[in-house]
């Protein structure tokens, strides 16, 4: 069936093309009787024409759509969630998300140029050429990090102390020799080294063994190795800080594998309280994410550079603490 065009609403309702465009793109300073308006409008209701949003783009020069660019991570629980909040934030203020997954050899100029956004939000810092071409283009750009230290002055959740805060928490409880379990997809380094380093780096502070390190597949096989490796030697690991929920998931499979007791034996603790951090047995210690706080000071800051806020918005105080459940 071929697409209906401003000119089949012309010819319904006996008006020229002109008019037709005046009249669906709301046009209040041409003078076009309220009787002609009326019948272009219901020319277009009974052929369920509506003017094409690229057009209106093109005349305005702006759109209504706000370019999510999603640096080559997995898509989890969290980056959905993440994702999902900032999409309803927005809509409010009637603007729509359009998420692109940074994969593969394409130019990022390519889709922006394409799609003319009203705003960019980038959830990893932009290359520097990207986000002056984009702002020379009138594009409002509003990027994040994954540390403080990554882009001076950009929101972050800084990955680091996640990595602290397991290792506090497993301190806490009397735990020296701790593990790290890292996850298998390399996808995932930018946030897993960060994690790691916190991890390193409040072991140092406490006075405890260099954590040891492993990849760890999501499968009880590939776990339940890594656990036997962990507990091999004169100073057998006794807590493990997982990656992720899914990956401490893992972990607590590979104990039950060898038999070993959770946290009798040794304690495990995640990120993100997944739900089924809640339905592990035991139920899974983890680090909970602020994810819709998150969301909502990402759309405030893009809302904020759209409207040529001079104060950015205040930043969440409140971006993840730990929440203690048996696996520790």
């Amino acid at each position: 069936m071929p697409r209906l065009t401003s000119a089949d609403v012309a010819r319904e309702s006996g008006v020229s093309r002109t008019t037709v465009s005046y009249v669906l793109n709301g046009k209040s300073d041409v003078a076009i009787p309220e009787a002609t308006r009326q019948r272009v409008r219901d020319a277009a209701a009974r052929l369920g024409y509506t003017p094409s949003a690229a057009a209106r783009t093109l005349r305005s020069g702006r759109s209504d759509l706000v370019l999510c660019v999603l640096p080559d991570w997995t898509i989890g629980p969290v980056i959905d969630t993440l994702l999902d909040h900032l999409t309803t934030e927005l809509a409010e203020r009637g603007l729509s998300v359009l998420v692109h997954h940074d994969r593969g050899p394409r130019p990022l100029a390519e889709l922006w140029r394409a799609v003319t956004p009203r705003a960019v939000l980038g959830l990893a810092p932009f290359a520097e050429d990207d986000e002056r071409a984009m702002r020379q283009a009138g594009i409002q750009v509003v990027g994040s990090a994954l540390d403080e230290d990554d882009h001076p002055g950009t929101f972050s959740v800084p990955q680091t102390r996640i990595g602290r805060l397991q290792v506090e928490h497993l301190a806490e409880r009397g735990h020296r020799v701790v593990a790290y379990a890292a996850p298998s997809d390399d996808r995932l380094a930018a946030f897993a080294d960060r994690r790691l380093a916190g991890v390193v780096l409040e072991c140092e502070r406490l006075g405890l063994t260099a954590p040891r390190v492993d990849a760890v597949d999501l499968d009880v096989a590939s776990a339940a190795a890594v656990v036997r490796s962990w507990r091999a030697g004169p100073e057998p690991v006794t807590a493990v800080a997982a990656y992720n929920d899914e990956v401490a998931l893992a972990v607590l499979s590979g104990l039950r594998a060898e038999g070993l007791r959770t946290p009798q034996d040794v304690a495990v603790i995640g990120v993100d309280d997944i739900p089924a951090a809640r339905l592990a047995a035991p139920a899974l210690t983890t680090v909970w994410q602020a994810i819709d706080a998150q969301a909502t000071y990402l759309a405030a800051a893009v809302i904020a550079a759209l409207d040529d806020a001079v104060d950015p918005p205040a930043q969440p105080a409140d971006v993840f603490h730990v929440i203690a459940r048996d696996s520790t």
